[in-house]
């Protein structure tokens, strides 16, 4: 799942990831959990994203489930920020961007991979979702002229997205998923490495902490589903316990603290470190699905799953 601005985040190349913000030379402080176990936290967390979104769907709305992930997800960074007397940016050119990050990183594809779940299984949502650093890779090329395509990089996204195919099980004729769910949960990735391009072009150098950036990103992410949501839904008819916690920890725990998790990781392990989490995050999500909610799981889609990743781990490799 996509991290804001300025984090590296469900997946966030290592060139977008936040820098640190202590002082150059401090004696770095000594954590109370090792970065291996906040690591795998964080694969969980984000891999049992996907679960959570599924169970919020069961009672409410896509865009009702969205809503209330970035409600959470804002309230947790926002408090942060005030704990640490950090102040949102306040630059008007600043917050120009922040729209448009928020719309591309946070409400569009948390829309569509809502969206998507209601006919596809969590399993294969987390399973496209990793085909993200396959998309980065493609538009960084046209996008970043400073990012040099290689053979080994294109290669990774020729595999990546036979991996795809082998998911989708294309030989069937893609008679085993739902297409129009499968097609919004690849275009919730696309969203994201668009997404975490702009944020690197027009983000990168505005002197502001990424936590400002992040918490100023999603409530504004938050304000856009607050306008839109209750134009196409209705209130809800009840509202179930599993459904509810799954909303509220989607947003506390899969949005607001999976970033101030991977912040530590980046500033502690580095951003390369902390972008490896990626692959993780769909062997979490198809292990919580399978085994949490029953979900049905064809011998294509792990071994596609492991070629998507492979692939995508190439992409990321930089010539010496």
């Amino acid at each position: 799942m996509s991290a804001p601005a300025g984090s590296a985040a469900t997946p966030i190349p290592s060139s977008a990831a936040p820098s640190g913000t202590s002082a150059v030379g401090a004696a770095p402080r000594r954590r109370a959990l090792d970065w291996r176990v906040r690591f795998l936290a964080l694969a969980l967390i984000w891999g049992f994203s996907f679960l959570f979104i599924k169970v919020g769907t069961e009672a409410f709305a896509p865009l009702q489930v969205t809503l209330g992930r970035m409600v959470f997800g804002t309230a947790v960074l926002v408090a942060v920020l005030a704990v640490k007397r950090e102040r949102l940016p306040r630059a008007r050119r600043v917050w120009g961007h922040l729209v448009v990050a928020a719309f591309l990183l946070n409400a569009l594809p948390f829309s569509l991979f809502a969206y998507a779940e209601l006919t596809i299984p969590s399993t294969l949502a987390g399973i496209c979702n990793a085909t993200t650093p396959l998309f980065s890779m493609l538009l960084s090329v046209v996008a970043l002229s400073e990012d040099r395509p290689t053979r080994r990089r294109f290669a990774g996204v020729g595999l990546g997205f036979l991996g795809v195919l082998t998911v989708l099980g294309a030989w069937q004729g893609f008679s085993g998923q739902d297409p129009l769910g499968t097609a919004l949960a690849l275009v919730a990735s696309i969203s994201y490495a668009v997404g975490w391009i702009y944020v690197r072009r027009t983000l990168s150098n505005t002197g502001e902490s990424s936590l400002s950036l992040s918490a100023g990103q999603l409530a504004l992410g938050t304000l856009q589903l607050a306008v839109v949501t209750p134009l196409f839904t209705s209130l809800p008819a009840a509202f179930p316990i599993a459904s509810v916690l799954s909303v509220v920890a989607l947003g506390a725990l899969g949005t607001g603290l999976a970033f101030l998790v991977q912040y530590g990781l980046v500033k502690e392990a580095g951003p390369t470190i902390a972008t490896m989490v990626t692959y993780l995050v769909p062997v979490v999500a198809t292990t919580a699905g399978v085994f949490l909610l029953g979900e049905h799981l064809s011998w294509n889609e792990p071994v596609g799953a492991v070629i998507i990743i492979l692939g995508a781990a190439l992409t990321q490799t930089r010539s010496r």
